[in-house]
């Protein structure tokens, strides 16, 4: 799941080189939280956050496709 984040994230950004993705596992449940530049962070959210929802829902497919729970949240770099 977390390759699934990483391979969608480098496709939509300017510079794949800072996409970083966490994974933190707690039995059937699986959090990400993906990091970005700042300056992609609006291709990722893109417009109400369009964007960040359909690679959860990509995440979700995923994840029940392994019968577990995931969640994604986008970091905001400092």
């Amino acid at each position: 799941m977390k390759d699934l984040v990483e391979f969608i994230a480098r496709a939509l950004v300017d510079d794949p080189s800072k996409v970083q993705v966490w994974q933190d596992r707690g039995g059937s449940r699986v959090r990400l939280e993906l990091k970005v530049a700042k300056e992609d962070m609006g291709r990722v959210i893109g417009k109400n956050g369009r964007v960040a929802n359909a690679i959860r829902v990509l995440l979700r497919v995923a994840a029940a496709r392994e019968n577990k729970q995931a969640t994604l949240d986008v970091v905001e770099p400092r």
